[in-house]
């Protein structure tokens, strides 16, 4: 038979009230009572009645995290930072990807809304006009993670992806490439990878270079559309150097390269976006710009748990660092070094 909540009570020798309390967590009990009850609950192996429990105080101890795309070495270090958080905070996940499906996304939201979840940790494919209003009638707390909204009403954690792909543009201007091409998203998406294109749209302009439209392919974030990409754009005009919004996308361009003739570095810089653990182990190894994926998991975390329980948050939209790592898919590149940027 199961251990109920009147076995650790008497247990621990005191009332069911005050064992109620400790596990929800109510300050009114003092430490060495607690310390009694939940050395009850360990001796016995109680396990509360999560349902009942929640209807209770309303809260389930579980956060949605949803992702576009799994199978992304990106998003799974994310959700691990996420998740080592929760974990210390004693809250379960709900993970759920939409396969960079906007109707999954939405889908998803509303299902984690009806399953009572405490918050959502969100990586969005498309933060169009109606997934914002979906977000706003479904009043769930919610933090973003890679991306924010254009209001910023949201919380997030990020990096300035335009600054970014700006510094990982002017990189390979500095290297004396001046045909440089683009593989990413469009600027008229609402994601991180579509800020990228603007950072390399201004690094041109501030280089007085010019911007070729034909040197421009945009797509999604995998290795395909860095292989169908570069391929059209060379079947139209020549390129010194690639500019990929993630590094999958520069795999995908590299291997078609290759598979022309053309040498990487010697004949054509490329570089990636993101710091994927292949990144560093592909031929060649990447040169790339990094984002600190790990850590925007955690923050995004630690900021969502604040939210769940009305704790002040001292920053509400996280900028964190990004790194241009140096290693051999440029030409002239200093050997693994890393430069914050």
């Amino acid at each position: 038979m199961a251990t109920s909540i009147k076995d650790v009570a008497k247990e621990a020798g005191v009332s069911i009230a005050t064992v109620s309390r400790v596990l929800n967590d109510v300050d009114v009990v003092n430490e060495e009572t607690k310390k009694k009850v939940l050395a009850a609950i360990k001796k016995l192996g109680y396990r509360p009645n999560i349902v009942a429990r929640s209807l209770k105080t309303q809260k389930t101890r579980t956060i949605g995290i949803i992702i576009p795309d799994i199978s992304n070495q990106f998003y799974p270090e994310i959700v691990r930072g996420a998740e080592d958080v929760a974990n210390i905070y004693d809250y379960n996940i709900m993970l759920c990807n939409t396969d960079l499906d906007v109707e999954k996304e939405m889908e998803y939201l509303k299902v984690l809304k009806e399953k009572m979840s405490d918050g959502v940790l969100y990586m969005s494919n498309s933060l169009e006009e109606d997934m914002l209003n979906l977000i706003k009638q479904l009043q769930i707390p919610m933090v973003l993670v890679e991306t924010t909204n254009d209001k910023e009403d949201i919380p997030s954690v990020t990096i300035d992806n335009e600054k970014a792909a700006y510094d990982g543009v002017t990189y390979l201007i500095n290297k004396g490439n001046k045909k440089i091409a683009y593989i990413g998203a469009s600027g008229d998406m609402a994601n991180a990878s579509a800020v990228r294109y603007k950072g390399y749209k201004k690094a041109l302009e501030e280089n007085n270079l010019q911007m070729d439209e034909n040197r421009t392919y945009f797509g999604n974030l995998k290795a395909k559309d860095g292989y169908e990409g570069i391929n059209k754009i060379l079947d139209k005009v020549d390129v010194d150097a690639i500019f990929c919004s993630s590094d999958e996308i520069a795999m995908g361009a590299i291997n078609a390269l290759r598979d022309r003739g053309i040498k990487v570095p010697e004949d054509v810089d490329v570089m990636g976006f993101d710091n994927i653990y292949s990144a560093s182990i592909f031929y060649p190894k990447l040169t790339t710009v990094a984002q600190p994926i790990y850590d925007m998991g955690s923050v995004g975390m630690r900021m969502l748990i604040k939210l769940i329980n009305n704790q002040k948050m001292d920053n509400t939209n996280y900028i964190l660092p990004h790194q241009l790592i140096e290693r051999d898919s440029c030409k002239n590149s200093t050997r693994h070094g890393t430069r914050t940027v």
